[in-house]
């Protein structure tokens, strides 16, 4: 359980990734928001990693939620379902997704067994087959990656890659 006033660095981390893109995931930009000078917040917080980690703990659990909402609602292909449930996430928080997905995902600073937890409706969509989840997983990070960058053409339906892939 997180402590209160460390949800709060938590919730002003996300607020401002979601308004003003990583840049601003700062001690001092964090500690301005909430009112209190940045070396205050090593009282709650160690390092600006501990704010990421705590970032990258509620994109995981969310990306996760989503998808396993999308697949029990899913009367057929719940595959495709939570994939595309998870590529709307991703790109309603393109910065949290980026800072959980795109650089190095700081494990020894998630809670005990979360990474598991978000693993596992995928590995439950593969049929549990471990390579197969991590070729969905590594599809679909590829496809939003390439979508939030601008990759694809403006011709291309990006709709039908995805539908290729998990459908």
């Amino acid at each position: 359980m997180v402590k209160p006033y460390v949800q709060s660095i938590a919730d002003v981390a996300w607020d401002l990734l979601q308004a003003e893109g990583a840049d601003a995931l700062s001690m001092r930009r964090i500690a301005e928001e909430l009112g209190v000078s940045a070396p205050s917040l090593y009282k709650h917080v160690d390092s600006r990693d501990a704010i990421v980690a705590l970032v990258q703990a509620r994109a995981l659990t969310e990306g996760a939620d989503v998808m396993r909402r999308a697949s029990a609602r899913a009367s057929e292909r719940p595959r495709l379902a939570a994939a595309l449930a998870y590529r709307r996430w991703a790109l309603r928080h393109p910065a949290q997704y980026r800072v959980t997905n795109d650089g190095p995902l700081l494990r020894d600073r998630l809670p005990e067994g979360l990474e598991d937890r978000a693993v596992e409706p995928v590995l439950m969509l593969a049929g549990g087959d471990r390579d197969q989840a991590r070729v969905d997983w590594a599809t679909a990070h590829g496809l939003i990656s390439l979508e939030l960058a601008g990759r694809f053409p403006h011709r291309a339906d990006v709709d039908v890659l995805w539908e290729r892939a998990f459908g």
